[in-house]
């Protein structure tokens, strides 16, 4: 007797995971909402409510590509996002705090746009851990991706050291307010950043076509609130690279904490508020592997 032969998945893997692709043209929640009228094979379970373990492939992405990926998306980030406060400096301000936001943003939707489904555009050290402590990311690639954006950084400052000397002071991320300050509007504008991330990336209902813009005017959003009082960081690697180029380690460690503390808080205050129901024994799509 003839097996059935098993439906082709059209479904892509997690949105934002490293190796799938961000933005997903067939989503599940475009699915129809009767679930025991969708196709069934071999590899589904009773437990799977109708959905087939074959729509959520295993992306076939090396993890150096991924970090490879990681890398030039952190160096654009950095790049981009330190230039503009060091052109500002050097020539009087020509960018203004709009043009220094709108920089950041840009390069952050340009760079998720681009390798999201590489390597899920993390970009941040305090995002890794964050999606890593929450299971949707593996703890055994954590250290990998940090190095690939420490290095990033650190290339990009010193690009932009030969490029501006002696104006690269501009793009050091200091606080001109008090510490507490300074540390409690880092850990604000970071959990802002997280809480929209962790929407766009890994729940299925969110609109993940639109992941790089959300993200991005997020991040525009907070510079224009944060910038004259931390520098609108939300990254230590944003902080670190400039800082070694530059040799200027001023209270360095609030840009190492706070934005960590304040990325693992955002990631776990959209979990604790997600949307839970039918759906909720269905296979997620995030960074889980």
């Amino acid at each position: 007797m003839e097996e059935p032969a098993t439906p082709n998945s059209s479904a892509t893997a997690t949105p934002g995971t490293p190796g799938a692709p961000l933005f997903n043209s067939l989503r599940v929640d475009s699915l129809p909402h009767d679930r025991k009228r969708m196709p069934r094979c071999a590899n589904c379970l009773p437990a799977s409510r109708g959905m087939c373990f074959t729509e959520f492939p295993r992306p076939d992405i090396s993890l150096t590509r991924k970090l490879g990926a990681e890398f030039v998306g952190t160096f654009i980030l950095i790049f981009g996002a330190t230039a503009a406060p060091i052109v500002n400096q050097k020539y009087n301000g020509a960018e203004t705090l709009i043009g220094n936001a709108a920089c950041a943003g840009l390069a952050v939707m340009v760079v998720i746009l681009s390798t999201g489904h590489i390597s899920g555009a993390h970009l941040n050290p305090s995002l890794t851990i964050a999606f890593a402590l929450l299971r949707h990311f593996p703890w055994v690639h954590v250290p990998a991706y940090i190095l690939a954006q420490v290095s990033a950084s650190i290339s990009a400052s010193f690009a932009l050291k030969a490029i501006f000397h002696p104006f690269l002071s501009g793009g050091v991320t200091v606080p001109s307010v008090p510490t507490a300050q300074a540390f409690s509007i880092e850990f604000v504008i970071t959990f802002n950043l997280l809480f929209v991330f962790t929407a766009v990336a890994t729940d299925t209902r969110a609109v993940g076509e639109l992941a790089g813009i959300a993200v991005g005017a997020t991040v525009i959003l907070n510079i224009l609130i944060a910038g004259p009082l931390s520098g609108g960081s939300m990254n230590p690697v944003r902080t670190l690279g400039p800082a070694v180029a530059a040799g200027n380690y001023k209270q360095i460690w609030i840009y190492l904490v706070a934005p960590t503390a304040g990325a693992i808080a955002g990631a776990t205050a959209y979990t604790l508020v997600k949307l839970k129901g039918e759906d909720e024994q269905i296979p997620q799509r995030s960074f889980r592997r």
